[in-house]
């Protein structure tokens, strides 16, 4: 079969949030959230390459590079889908919960008014 043709983005995406489920992989995700402690910047070190990892495990069988460039491109594939289908949309949103760490506002709420504290 052709390289450039994908199978259904909804079944790729289903593996992908059940590799997210495998013991193993919780096991890694939470490792790597238990590293960064909910700081946005250690999130990103620590836990982002771990997701990245198991989206490419599942999506090089489907014809995705094995690099960060098949994560991206995988990544933009569910995105145009996302408007059109309702099940890809609520799967993606699940997908990024799982190594996304919940946006909370900080606790004295700066509004949008402008520059936050660095």
């Amino acid at each position: 079969r052709a390289a450039a043709a994908y199978p259904c983005p909804a079944a790729v995406l289903a593996e992908v949030i059940k590799a997210f489920g495998a013991p193993e992989n919780a096991q890694r995700m939470d490792e790597a959230r238990d590293n960064a402690c909910n700081d946005m910047g250690k999130m990103l070190q620590f836990l982002l390459p771990v997701a990245t990892q198991i989206q490419q495990d599942v999506i090089k069988a489907y014809g995705f590079s094995n690099d960060g460039e098949g994560v991206l491109k995988f990544a933009r594939l569910i995105k145009s889908y996302e408007s059109q289908d309702p099940e890809i949309a609520s799967m993606s949103g699940k997908l990024k919960a799982m190594f996304l760490p919940p946006m909370t506002l900080p606790p004295h709420g700066t509004g949008t008014s402008g520059v936050a504290a660095s």
